[in-house]
């Protein structure tokens, strides 16, 4: 049996053209990487979460350059198939269009990784438009941009307002003319997210966005039931595995402690 094909840019493209949806999840290792990459997910976006989820930060606003290559570089080890994207984190894109295209570079050279994402409409536009002339792929994230969290005042869903809503739409347009090839949509009432949608040729990937983008993207760590902190409503859980590690380890230290482990089966003659 031949491998699955590799899935690119182009391969996104064509999944919006068809109305095929397109599956994303955040991943932080090679191990969830693997799993991922062979359960058919599309996308593994190395998320900036991966500060709160990996790292144990308030928000992603702490998380370095060094820090997002090495998690990169590990996704990058675990997946076959599926695309996988870089986030760049604050300060690596915001400072100059120099910056901006020196540290996606670097997600591509070093960390392996086959595109970036940057958070932001018509404000970094002119980053995105530099990194795409590098023959860099660029995801664009519009809606609640974690980075942009102070500004907001907190997590808040955006666009409720025609004002707002209108600029994520003109955001979106922006992004699009400078070549990205995908927006994320986070935060934001459904009916924007569909309007957004409908408003672009490229795809977008919800996250809180409801039902009518073209793709959905969830923290790995949500999913699956693994971080411990605040989750928000859309952040559907498919699984304990948190729990089940949890009784892991609780069998695991009473049977350490009352001598039952090691026994002759996990023991060298």
């Amino acid at each position: 049996m031949s491998a699955p094909a590799k899935v690119t840019v182009a391969t996104l493209r064509a999944r919006k053209a068809a109305g095929e949806r397109i599956v994303m999840v955040t991943a932080t290792d090679y191990s969830l990487a693997r799993i991922a990459d062979e359960a058919g997910v599309d996308v593994l976006l190395v998320g900036d979460s991966l500060g709160m989820v990996a790292l144990g930060y308030d928000s992603t606003l702490p998380v370095t350059m060094e820090e997002m290559l090495v998690f990169t570089r590990a996704v990058v080890r675990g997946a076959t198939r599926a695309l996988v994207v870089g986030d760049m984190p604050f300060l690596s894109y915001q400072v100059s269009l120099e910056e901006a295209r020196r540290n996606a570079g670097r997600f591509v050279k070093e960390g392996g990784a086959a595109a970036v994402k940057l958070e932001g409409g018509a404000d970094v536009a002119d980053a995105a438009a530099a990194i795409v002339a590098m023959g860099i792929p660029v995801m664009g994230h519009l809606g609640l941009t974690p980075q942009s969290v102070h500004a907001m005042g907190g997590h808040r869903v955006q666009g409720r307002d025609e004002e707002g809503a209108r600029r994520i739409v003109e955001g979106a347009q922006a992004l699009e003319a400078a070549g990205a090839f995908a927006i994320v949509l986070e935060g934001m009432p459904r009916a924007l997210a569909a309007r957004v949608t409908a408003a672009v040729r490229v795809p977008t990937i919800g996250i809180g966005a409801g039902p009518g983008c073209d793709g959905q993207v969830l923290v790995a760590h949500d999913l699956l039931g693994l971080y411990g902190g605040h989750r928000p409503k859309f952040a559907k859980r498919y699984g304990d595995c948190g729990g089940e590690a949890a009784r892991a380890f609780r069998q695991y230290c009473d049977e350490v402690r009352g001598g039952l482990f090691p026994d002759e089966e996990h023991s060298y003659d």
